[in-house]
């Protein structure tokens, strides 16, 4: 799947079969739903779900709780527009198909 059929599938009400873990946390966020992103990045092992777990506490408002799932993730604390980071992190897991 690339990023352009990721956002194509969020026109509709559920998401496809195929997008799972860290990427369906992504999906949920961008429907606006971020209990469902948040509880879905939370069972999403390793550095993917941490790094979608640190945007969506950054989303939040939560910079100390985003900060430690930066550095469970190893990465910096992100400094681009939330739309920006959403599109990176997207982009990277899908490359990756994490």
């Amino acid at each position: 799947m690339t990023l352009d059929d990721l956002r194509a599938t969020l026109s509709a009400s559920t998401p496809p079969a195929t997008v799972r873990g860290a990427v369906l946390a992504l999906w949920h966020d961008a429907k606006g739903d971020w209990d469902a992103a948040h509880r879905v990045a939370q069972d999403v092992e390793g550095a993917a779900g941490a790094w979608v777990h640190a945007y969506l506490h950054r989303k939040e408002g939560d910079a100390g709780n985003a900060a430690y799932w930066y550095r469970r993730a190893g990465r910096a604390v992100a400094a681009t527009s939330l739309e920006e980071e959403w599109t990176q992190i997207a982009a990277a897991l899908l490359a990756t198909d994490a």
